[in-house]
């Protein structure tokens, strides 16, 4: 087994609405809000960690197998499949890896090789930092949000949720990595960002947070295209 190449895709993955990736923080601050988004902890500039874009990746195209889980799909996992979910699932394992659970032998771990896929995390890109800064204004925003009573009409339990705001982009870039014997397996990843523009990233995408779009998508430098429909790719 031998690595013979390793690709790049970039993007600007430029948010369509307020997106919300929680920092973890359940300690309430003097004028701060309820649930304040990831930062840097030197710039103090939000941005989506690498994590959260793969765990999201992952999950769509798991449910796209039909194959899905409570838990991410294993070795055993792939082993009671069949026929194109077998494949599918195989695919998946060898893009994301499999968990530190499955004890593979010396063979089945030759079989399926490295994790191919490496994600990086996004950084605000710097245009839109320098437009925030020229503009005096702020890189996040402060979504009120309550429940409403259904009986009464009365808003009920207020809270405050940190965003991103619409229009906010970020530097976008995973790593592909090909070893002697490969099938392609460029066409399952591409899907799996089409996916993602068409659910969303990080919390409350029901309520309309986080919609993206990856734009001047590249592999390698050179332009490439989402497939417009996922499922046929």
């Amino acid at each position: 087994m031998q690595l013979t190449q390793i690709h790049t895709l970039t993007a600007r993955l430029t948010l369509l609405s307020g997106l919300h990736i929680g920092a973890g923080d359940n300690e309430m601050h003097i004028g701060g809000t309820d649930n304040p988004v990831l930062k840097h902890p030197i710039t103090h500039r939000p941005y989506l960690p690498g994590s959260s874009l793969k765990g999201k990746m992952r999950s769509l195209l798991e449910w796209r197998s039909g194959a899905v889980q409570p838990e991410a799909l294993g070795w055993r996992d792939y082993q009671r499949a069949e026929g194109a979910q077998k494949a599918a699932v195989f695919d998946i394992l060898r893009l994301f890896g499999v968990s530190g659970s499955d004890q593979l032998d010396e063979a089945q771990a030759r079989e399926l090789g490295p994790t191919r896929l490496a994600f990086w995390d996004c950084d605000l890109s710097e245009d839109w930092v320098k437009r925030v800064d020229e503009a005096n204004q702020m890189f996040t925003e402060v979504k009120s949000e309550n429940r409403i009573n259904r009986i009464t009409g009365v808003a009920e339990h207020p809270r405050n949720t940190e965003r991103v705001p619409a229009g906010a982009s970020f530097d976008f870039r995973l790593s592909l990595k090909v070893l002697d014997g490969d099938q392609d397996l460029l066409p399952m990843v591409l899907a799996g960002l089409r996916l993602i523009e068409l659910d969303s990233l990080g919390g409350s995408g029901s309520r309309g947070y986080g919609k993206v779009r990856f734009d001047d998508l590249k592999l390698d430098g050179e332009p490439i295209a989402l497939p417009a429909d996922p499922f046929k790719a």
